[in-house]
């Protein structure tokens, strides 16, 4: 049994959380080449997932060359680098914006929606920024 905090877990949590690893992975990798779908916080889910049921899955996505450092950053220091924070607020504005004002059709559901992208650019605005100069070691 894989251990989780210094439990053992059983074997349906473990695959469970593997294959919801695999699915935040590959949505974080396809975020990458579509500008609708937000790539850091799959991946960050992505490792919440493999660190409580792969140490090989959850090595291996931090050690990626280009998916590791905002994952590393993220669990060591829980803050996003500048850039990150831009993108994820800029994608929140244009994807919310699009679907506003072509996808949903009645004023309730498009005052919702605007709620709850503010809501979500406030949380992403308030998470800690990695200052200039700062490693995340």
């Amino acid at each position: 049994m894989a251990e989780m905090d210094g439990r053992a877990i059983r074997a349906p949590l473990r695959y469970a959380l593997l294959a919801l690893g695999a699915l935040f992975t590959a949505a974080g990798v396809i975020g990458i080449f579509l500008p609708l779908l937000p790539t850091t916080p799959f991946l960050l889910l992505a490792a919440a997932c493999f660190a409580r049921s792969s140490t090989a899955f959850h090595n291996r996505l931090l050690n990626h060359r280009i998916l590791g450092p905002t994952i590393r950053q993220w669990e060591e220091s829980r803050s996003l680098s500048p850039r990150a924070k831009v993108s994820a607020i800029l994608t929140i504005v244009v994807s919310f914006c699009i679907s506003i004002a072509v996808f949903v059709p009645t004023t309730p559901g498009k005052i919702a929606l605007a709620l709850v992208g503010i809501g979500l650019i406030v949380y992403l605005a308030r998470l800690p920024t990695l200052q200039r100069g700062a490693t995340n070691r």
